[in-house]
């Protein structure tokens, strides 16, 4: 099973954007992790059953298994094509997971050196951890072939 947090792992232009949008954080004082590049498909379908078959965090009378935490089966996600990273703003050696500001803020970042940022999706699921670099493309484009 391979889930990289090795910018190596992802598409050099992805990675040079990933590599700016760190430096462009620290330049503003914000320490960010990158939790997660490159997955495959056995991860990623991990990842989707959190939630769903396998306990999430947060079970509630309405959702019993917890919270869900992708929509993207194996094959669907950006991650599975090296074109999408997830991140973490660090204070003190922490993770700043409930900092809703502070993830906007390298959202912001994210979006100034090219990166589509997940905070701003439409809909239901925003993710303010997950940037991305598509190239306007599909996952599907990817899963075909296609490349940015």
């Amino acid at each position: 099973m391979i889930n990289s947090r090795d910018l190596k792992d992802l598409n050099p232009k992805v990675a040079a954007m990933c590599s700016a949008f760190v430096g462009a954080c620290k330049a503003q004082g914000i320490d960010v992790l990158i939790t997660s590049t490159l997955r495959d498909n056995e991860s990623q379908d991990a990842l989707y059953a959190i939630g769903r078959t396998v306990m999430g965090a947060t079970p509630t009378k309405r959702n019993p298994m917890g919270r869900t935490v992708t929509n993207a089966k194996a094959g669907q996600s950006y991650h599975n094509y090296g074109v999408a990273f997830d991140f973490c703003p660090i204070v003190n050696g922490k993770c700043q997971w409930n900092d809703a500001e502070l993830f906007k803020r390298c959202g912001v970042i994210a979006e100034s050196v090219g990166l589509e940022w997940a905070g701003r999706w439409q809909g239901n699921f925003k993710e303010a951890a997950h940037c991305q670099f598509t190239n306007g493309m599909h996952w599907s484009d990817l899963q075909a072939g296609k490349t940015i």
